[in-house]
Formats: structure tokens, sequence, C-alpha cells
């Protein structure tokens, strides 16, 4: 492949994935810690990033799957070598550095007049010339400026362009991903024995020091409110899988077994499995009274502000996956709309793997280990 046409299918590439986020130059370059301009040069094929680390996020962010990536990673390494000059044969000789030109032999200098040249037109006298020849100079040096500044303006529309950057979102959310279903039930798939189980409030730091990963179900509690009085309306919650391989092969540890509530709360229910997972609303039951009564299900489009916020649950179960994953939430207010990507407490996409038919263990508290039960179940 030619080094120009290498390169510029490199900045297609990046252009659609940019074009497919629909996110600003500057949103994603802070993303991505490089400038809005950087990030253009690499759409119009202006320059080839050193790395292809900063490419490959982006990908992440833009939801590429993992065939687009590697697609991705073979244009830009063609570009990046058209990029780079040739390297010489080996044996090859350095070219011999020309001889250098020899000095020009000096000048002699004028002989001093009695008068300055520009003094010398006819018809006006010393200081009338002086003044003329003075304006000149500014008059031209002017007309300089200006001219260096219109033709910046026509060659580069797109840096102008790039400072007025989006107004941002007008809500905000909080994020709780390391939920035990009813505060007791969950699963992590570790590759090495744990540590006893911790309390449920520190889960996030346990599995973290463990490096756990959800075993056949993630629970995610997502908090929304506006920044103002204005309502803003949730239009639809998607998901999207960023990346899918096989299940781990790790063993299943199961923090409690039997644990239940009284209330079940309303939820979203995701299976990641599916090529395109789906976020179904589903209703809760409280079954505290002597009748229990049904807890709706949340149904878009639904409006929030700064004193009416709603918690969304997500309840996402993968079987036949190690997924990793995001949540978009779709949202309109005074005449704008947009999307926003929603992961985890770092940001990062949620993790989820199956679990079944892994070794499983339960923690007996009075013998202080962990003992072996039955096959996991879990993503089922």
């Amino acid at each position: 492949m030619p080094k120009d046409a290498a390169v510029e299918e490199f900045a297609r590439l990046v252009r659609a994935l940019k074009a497919r986020d629909g996110r600003s130059y500057e949103a994603l370059g802070r993303r991505l810690s490089v400038s809005a301009s950087t990030l253009h040069r690499y759409c119009s094929g202006a320059t080839v990033p050193e790395e292809f680390a900063v490419v490959d996020r982006l990908a992440l962010l833009c939801g590429a799957d993992e065939e687009e990536r590697r697609a991705l990673e073979v244009a830009w390494t063609r570009a990046d070598g058209a990029r780079r000059p040739p390297a010489p044969e080996p044996g090859a000789e350095p070219a011999p550095e020309p001889d250098p030109a020899p000095a020009p032999a000096p000048e002699a200098a004028p002989e001093p007049e009695s008068e300055p040249v520009h003094a010398r037109v006819p018809g006006l006298p010393p200081e009338r010339r002086r003044h003329r020849w003075g304006w000149v100079g500014v008059v031209c040096g002017a007309l300089a400026v200006v001219g260096t500044v219109t033709l910046g303006a026509v060659l580069l529309p797109g840096k102008t362009r790039e400072r007025a950057a989006e107004p941002p979102a007008p809500l905000t959310w909080t994020v709780a991903s390391d939920l035990w279903k009813n505060g007791c039930g969950h699963t992590y798939l570790v590759e090495r024995t744990p540590p006893p189980p911790p309390e449920s409030a520190d889960a996030r730091s346990w599995a973290a020091a463990q490096g756990a990963v959800d075993g056949g179900e993630t629970l995610v509690r997502v908090s929304v409110q506006g920044k103002s009085a204005a309502a803003v309306v949730l239009q639809a919650l998607h998901v999207r899988v960023v990346e899918r391989g096989a299940p781990l092969p790790w063993a299943a540890y199961r923090m409690d077994d039997g644990c239940g509530g009284a209330v079940t709360p309303r939820r979203f229910e995701v299976d990641l499995d599916r090529p395109r997972p789906v976020a179904r609303a589903l209703d809760g039951y409280d079954a505290s009274g002597q009748e229990g009564r049904t807890l709706p299900a949340v149904s878009f489009p639904y409006a929030v502000s700064a004193a009416e916020p709603e918690e969304l649950l997500v309840s996402a179960g993968a079987a036949g996956c190690d997924c990793r994953w995001y949540l978009e939430l779709e949202w309109s207010s005074e005449g704008r709309r947009g999307t926003v990507r929603i992961g985890d407490e770092d940001g990062l996409p949620f993790r989820t793997s199956g679990a079944k038919g892994r070794p499983a263990y339960a923690y007996d508290s009075v013998g202080r280990a962990w003992i072996t039960g039955e096959k996991s179940g879990q993503g089922e």
C-alpha cells in the first residue's frame, strides 16, 4: 500500500470512530489525556500517534469491538511505518557530506553619503521626505499582520471551531458497582484462594485486592439527577459490550448462600450473552406487608432534576462470556439532547464472567476456612 494511502486509511478509521461516538474533539481528548488539536490531527491524517495505546483507548471509548480494534491496529502499523524514514540497507556506506560552499567575498562598505537616499527626492523638503517614508513602513507592516491573520483563519478552520467547546451535560450521576443481592449474596471468580469474605460495605476494596471478577452477575446502581431545577428527560438506557472473551477458568467463591429479603427492588435486567444486550425494565415486589405490593418498573421517558433524582438498578448476567460493558443513558433538556456513557467508579467498563460449572466454595465461619461445595450454577 502506498505511504499516503496507508496514512489516509488509518485516519479514515479514526474519523469513523469519532463520528460514531458523537462527542467533540475536546470531550474525547479529555478522556484520552490528549489535546483536542492532537486528536484532530489524528483524524485528518496530519499526524500518526507514536504508540497504538492512545488509539486503542479511543476505540474502547467509542464502543469498538475486538475485530474493529485489530483492524485499527493493522492500519496504525502500516501508517506508522509509512511516516518513518526508511532504514539504511545493511552494509551501505553513508552518503558523503557535500563540501561546504566557499564563503562569499566581503563587499566593500559604501562610502558615507552626506544625505540619506530618500532625502534626495526632488520637490520635497527633507522633513517632509522623511515623514512620507515613515508612514509607508507603518502601513505596510499593518497590512502584513492583517494578511497573516486572515490566511491563518482560512487555512486552519478546524482549530477555530475547536475553541467552541460543547456545554456539559445538564445531569450528574454516581455509580455503585460492587453490590450484593439483598446485601449478602454474591459470587466472585478468583484465581487464588482468597482471605475470608468481607462485609458487603468493604466489597470493593476486597475484590480489587484479590483481582476478583463478578461471577455470573453484576449489580450496578446508578443515581441520576439534574444540575438545576430544569427537568432532564431520560429517554432510554442502553448496554454496550466493548470486549468479549471466554469465561474465566477460575474457581467461584460465594459470599453467602440462602440470604433473602422482604423487598425485591425494581430493576433493569440484562443478558450479556446476547449479540445486542438490551436493558429490560422489571417490576419489584415488597412482601413486608400482609398483602404485599408491586413496585412498578421504571418507564422511559422519565424526568429528573436537582430536587427529584432517580435510582436505576441494573442486574447484568453472563454465562458464556467474560464481558466488559458500559451503560449509555440518553437524555434531553431545554432543546438539547445527548448520551452519557457510564462505567464503574473509575470510569472503566464493568466486567462480568460466566461461572457455570466452576468449582464453588463457601466460607465456614466456624472452621474459618473455605469449604468445597457443588460446582457453581451461577450464570445458567
